[in-house]
């Protein structure tokens, strides 16, 4: 199968599947450290690829939307998947 094809937004397999062999860890059942609605003061550490800016809580990735590296901002959470989470600029 061609990985490019399989790819969603953000790098994620659209089919959910798991592309390592063997007992690969699932986190879709793994405690997450944000929910939708909740917000969080978070640094920008990286930009990814489409632009969005790149934060971490607890290790867990964040995307915001708008958002530079080395900026200090507020966000709430607008949607959590099983590896990452969106998040919008509040201030």
């Amino acid at each position: 199968m061609d990985e490019d094809r399989n790819e969603g937004e953000y790098g994620g397999r659209r089919d959910g599947g798991y592309r390592g062999g063997g007992m690969g860890r699932n986190n879709d059942f793994l405690p997450k450290p944000v929910k939708v609605g909740d917000e969080a003061e978070v640094e920008v550490i990286s930009v990814a690829s489409k632009g969005d800016g790149i934060a971490k809580k607890d290790g867990f990735v964040i995307f915001i939307k708008g958002a530079k590296e080395g900026d200090k901002v507020k966000v709430r959470i607008t949607d959590v998947k099983a590896r990452f989470a969106v998040g919008e600029i509040i201030s």
